[in-house]
């Protein structure tokens, strides 16, 4: 949710600015703004998209050797000019851009318009920024100081970058709860959400801790201190991230591309980890937990969205193969609810961006009633792998599309390497059993790839169903899951009704909006209790529903009943969800782009969640 961009050095900041907003328009936003520093302070801001601020700049004073940049997602106003960042202070010597949410900023703002200061927007990042320069006059201190005496003032998240006239060579970072990256350049810094914008330029990188402030002089080294004053010594990380694979590589949208490079992804992360010939299954970075796991009285996952439909697969994985009770949480519910968590309780936190706000307020609740944390995330260095014991990435490469795809059959294939590798420590599958399913689950690339062959009869259905205006998804033990992610992926991106369902509920609420209008995906490969979904699939046909059918090669039952039939190769059940999630991915996919609708960004949505 987002997106802040920095630049101090030599350059003209303008190009690096606007270049990294567009890196950033993934995360979701409804306006866009820059601010630069030379003589004076120019602020340009405007509703929209990237492009508008682009035009909107035309003519006007850009130069200037440092700069700022937002996207914002609104929280605290609606989109509009006002609200858009950098905001500026009363004086207009200082401009910010924030992300997060300072939750006390009614009260702050209260006590400020008592005092005779009067606000432009509805934002609470003017009233932080109101409150800084109020520090500032009235404490007689700098503008670091005044910083950090508002930051011990300030109840909420926050990422924010501060520039001044009078503090002409210099940029101040702030963080805490939200995430910020430095990239250290030569001769030059930049600063941004991500890693995005800052990939084409260096790949040495320090990432903010919680309640540290950078200072970052045009001349000089990097300096970094707390909000109480005490000097912290950067740490530098290489970024493993390529700048290819942020481009969309030939492919139509980020979301497209993503799809298909799900054969590499999925054998990445099972790489390194995954030896069927030598029978082994090895998670590295979990090593020194793996007792924990095995003793764990129960293993709870925590997660929100995609992830959490992930952790839903996880669920059965590990019950069924290592049987350990699992139960999977709502990251932003479990938070809230006081839930009883014992020490020898494990709990596996799960998160493509690894910067989720509820999931990080989640694995702090755990860790203070004493559990052990896991984290499975994508991002190499965000907050969740740092505040974890430990984890393993699931090396996925960057997701750009805001519905997620390649991530979530990632987050599968991890879980899967995980049950069987509790499950053969265990000792609770046969060593031949264990065999077999490493051997298939290193097969599922190959099959996935298959399974993208199916794309042009995808396509041919998504044009018979564009206009529809509801959408039921049914599956039945693994496959339950994977039509709550397919109905998810409908509703994100074309903005269709859905609702995913365990096939046997239907029954009990759902079949009475079934007819002759109601197109209903099932899920139903020839594994498990598949005589139950033909079941299920009757009883919609006995109503006038339309079947889209997704079936294991060579089906006859289900093709038999169904109005499309969607094939996907042959695997183990628990494997299935993998192969199945990718028709469902491709039919949102087709729909949602023949309805017009902006397949990459669609709206109001964010990529990472990073505020509640």
């Amino acid at each position: 949710m987002c997106g802040i961009v920095a630049y101090i050095g030599p350059k003209q900041a303008f190009p690096v600015l606007i270049k990294g907003l567009y890196r950033l328009e993934y995360r979701g936003y409804d306006s866009a703004g820059i601010a630069l520093l030379n003589d004076s302070l120019n602020v340009y801001k405007t509703k929209g998209k990237v492009a508008d601020l682009e035009a909107h700049v035309i003519n006007k004073d850009i130069k200037g050797n440092i700069g700022i940049g937002h996207t914002r997602w609104a929280t605290h106003g609606e989109p509009n000019n006002e609200n858009a960042h950098p905001h500026l202070s009363p004086s207009q010597n200082i401009a910010i851009i924030h992300n997060g949410i300072i939750e006390n900023y009614a009260s702050l703002k209260k006590e400020l318009v008592n005092r005779g200061y009067t606000f432009r927007s509805e934002t609470d990042t003017e009233v932080l920024i109101h409150l800084i320069e109020d520090i500032q006059i009235n404490e007689k201190v700098d503008l670091v100081e005044a910083l950090q005496i508002a930051l011990s003032q300030v109840i909420g998240a926050y990422a924010l970058v501060l520039i001044a006239k009078g503090d002409n060579d210099k940029l101040i970072l702030a963080k805490k709860g939200s995430p910020l990256v430095i990239g250290i350049g030569n001769g030059e810094y930049y600063a941004a959400s991500d890693a995005t914008p800052i990939i084409e330029y260096t790949r040495e990188v320090v990432y903010l801790e919680d309640e540290e402030i950078a200072i970052i002089p045009r001349y000089g080294e990097l300096k970094i201190k707390t909000v109480k004053n005490q000097d912290k010594t950067p740490y530098s990380h290489k970024l493993e991230m390529q700048l290819n694979e942020i481009e969309k590589g030939g492919f139509e949208h980020f979301m497209l591309k993503e799809i298909y490079e799900q054969p590499r992804s999925i054998k990445d992360s099972m790489r390194g980890r995954l030896n069927a010939i030598q029978g082994v299954v090895n998670l590295g970075g979990i090593a020194q937990y793996e007792n924990k796991l095995v003793n764990a009285r129960r293993i709870i996952i925590v997660a929100c969205g995609t992830s959490w439909h992930a952790g839903l697969v996880g669920e059965y994985l590990i019950e069924e193969l290592a049987r350990i009770s699992v139960e999977v949480e709502y990251a932003s519910e479990f938070r809230y609810r006081n839930p009883i968590i014992y020490e020898d309780d494990v709990v596996i936190a799960i998160s493509q961006s690894g910067e989720t706000a509820d999931t990080l307020a989640a694995i702090e609740l755990a860790k203070s009633k004493g559990a052990t944390i896991i984290g499975i995330c994508n991002v190499v260095g965000s907050s969740i792998a740092r505040a974890t014991h430990a984890g393993s990435y699931t090396h996925a490469g960057p997701e750009i599309g805001v519905a997620s795809t390649k991530a979530f059959t990632a987050q599968v294939t991890l879980l899967s390497l995980l049950a069987l590798q509790l499950a053969y420590t265990k000792g609770q599958i046969p060593y031949k059993r264990f065999r077999e399913l490493t051997y298939e689950l290193e097969a599922i690339p190959k099959k996935v790839e298959e399974t993208l062959e199916a794309n042009t009869i995808i396509k041919e259905i998504a044009g018979i169903f564009k206009n529809a205006s509801n959408f039921l998804y049914l599956g039945r033990g693994y496959n339950f899951p994977v039509a709550l992610e397919g109905a998810l992926k409908l509703k994100e991106i074309s903005y269709i009704h859905a609702e995913g369902y365990p096939a046997a509920e239907m029954k009990h609420g759902p079949i009475a909006l079934i007819d002759d209008h109601m197109p209903v995906v099932v899920i139903a490969p020839n594994k498990g209790i598949y005589d139950k979904v033909l079941s299920n699939i009757q009883e919609v046909k006995a109503r006038k529903g339309i079947i889209i059918a997704v079936v294991t090669k060579g089906d006859i039952e289900v093709r038999r009943m169904a109005d499309y039939v969607i094939e996907i190769p042959e695997t183990e059940e628990m494997f299935v969800p993998i192969l199945a999630t990718i028709p469902l991915q491709l039919l949102s996919y087709h729909i949602a782009l023949l309805r017009g609708c902006n397949v990459d960004q669609p709206r109001n949505l964010a990529k990472s969640v990073t505020v509640e």
